[in-house]
């Protein structure tokens, strides 16, 4: 997992950390390399039809490099980044996709069905950060997918690749998108390495499907995972009627055993744990 030490988020909200790291990096043609590399490993894991061209969306596209890569193989492009700076400069280079000023925290603004999928490199952890005393991860994370959800076609893949601080982070995203009523799971590329291991969570819209592999799984230690997948719908945590769903005999046997523990009154005269009475003579 990637260590939390100097990490981009931390240092300040991306429309400001984006512009310093451009400006202090410039664009070389390493991080063009990359920045294709990992786009085109997304684009694969959205498994599009071949010899088709699909309309996408790129979220955190900063000066539009995964752009150019979906340009290049064909496809139409609308890109959202919460940065004015970056998006003036993926004007400058003169983009082939539309570009729209958003922070991806208060939601995706398009309509139901828009897209045939969708990517992101390296922004969606940025959530998981409250650069704003009125920014709540989970809510903002909830919005997000629940938002990206309606804006793509049934059937549709996102796929994001991202630097997880930890696993408490991966289970905060991970079920804000089950929330929002996706399915899918997490994909580990060359899991041994230190350097070249990539984390892409990839997503299902309305339909589930088997998870990819990762890349470099073959030599793989077997404790070391390469696939997490989870399964969830809009309907999870509600019956039909739009209630909650009864609990059952062992949510309530677990419930009064952590009450024990904690050294609280338990009732003992439930339906499942009916307390003996004294025989009447």
């Amino acid at each position: 997992m990637a260590s939390s030490c100097r990490r981009p988020e931390h240092m300040a909200p991306p429309e400001i950390v984006s512009i310093i790291i451009f400006f202090n990096e410039r664009i070389t043609s390493r991080m063009i390399e990359i920045q294709s590399q990992m786009s085109e490993r997304a684009v694969e894991l959205l498994n599009l039809p071949e010899d088709q061209s699909c309309f996408l969306l790129d979220v955190g596209c900063g000066s539009g490099l995964s752009g150019d890569y979906l340009s290049e193989e064909g496809h139409y492009w609308v890109g959202v980044d919460i940065s004015t700076a970056m998006l003036n400069v993926a004007l400058d280079r003169d983009v082939e996709g539309d570009l729209v000023l958003g922070d991806m925290g208060e939601g995706m603004p398009f309509r139901a069905g828009t897209f045939d999928g969708c990517i992101s490199i390296s922004a969606l952890q940025w959530l998981c950060n409250a650069d704003k005393k009125t920014h709540s991860p989970p809510k903002r994370l909830y919005t997000f997918f629940s938002t990206l959800y309606s804006s793509l076609a049934r059937g549709a893949r996102a796929v994001f690749q991202l630097y997880p601080e930890n696993s408490e982070q991966l289970e905060l995203i991970t079920s804000q998108a089950m929330k929002a009523g996706f399915s899918g799971g997490m994909v580990v590329d060359y899991p041994n390495s230190t350097k070249a291991k990539k984390f892409f969570l990839c997503l299902f819209a309305g339909v589930s499907a088997n998870l990819p592999k990762g890349l470099g799984t073959e030599s793989a230690d077997k404790g070391v995972p390469s696939q997490v997948q989870f399964t969830g719908q809009r309907s999870r945590f509600k019956n039909m009627k739009g209630k909650s769903a009864k609990k059952g005999k062992d949510w309530v046997l677990e419930k009064k055993e952590r009450r024990r523990r904690q050294g609280r009154e338990v009732r003992a005269d439930t339906k499942y744990t009916a307390r003996q009475r004294r025989p009447h003579f």
